[in-house]
């Protein structure tokens, strides 16, 4: 996905649903986009409020919604804890391995996996539209 793809893709999604292209959503994709780790709706707001003038974390929040419904953001929760987002950027499928202490993050893919998971599937006459795998515990650096 080039860089131009994500924003031509949220224009073509907020003009649907009747709202206006800003500079302020603009600068909301642009910092997910930026980010190198799953970041809250706080976060991404703390790095936003020096650079965007006037910006609400509310804005932020309702922004972070557009981008999950249109496909470009997916929402990782575990718990009870605040929500994380992590950019799509057209990159393969993938799964989360949550470190329970310290909170990382890690992914990762495995084509056995998504074949066991097919297989599964099929073998119970179910038709799967998506799938989200998140394996809970403590990462090397915790342990």
């Amino acid at each position: 996905m080039t860089d131009s793809q994500p924003m031509a893709a949220f224009r073509l999604h907020i003009a649907k649903k009747g709202l206006r292209h800003t500079k302020q959503r603009e600068e909301i994709l642009s910092a997910l986009f930026s980010s190198k780790k799953h970041v809250t709706a706080e976060e991404l707001f703390d790095i936003l409020r020096s650079k965007v003038a006037g910006i609400g974390y509310a804005t932020v929040q309702r922004n972070l919604n557009l981008l999950r419904e249109c496909g470009l953001a997916e929402e990782v929760k575990i718990g009870n804890q605040k929500a994380r987002y992590e950019p799509k950027r057209g990159k393969e499928h993938h799964d989360h391995l949550i470190c329970l202490k310290c909170g990382r993050f890690i992914e990762v893919n495995d084509p056995r996996l998504e074949k066991l998971q097919d297989g599964l599937a099929k073998a119970n006459g179910f038709a799967p539209l998506r799938h989200k795998l998140e394996i809970y515990g403590t990462c090397a650096k915790c342990a």
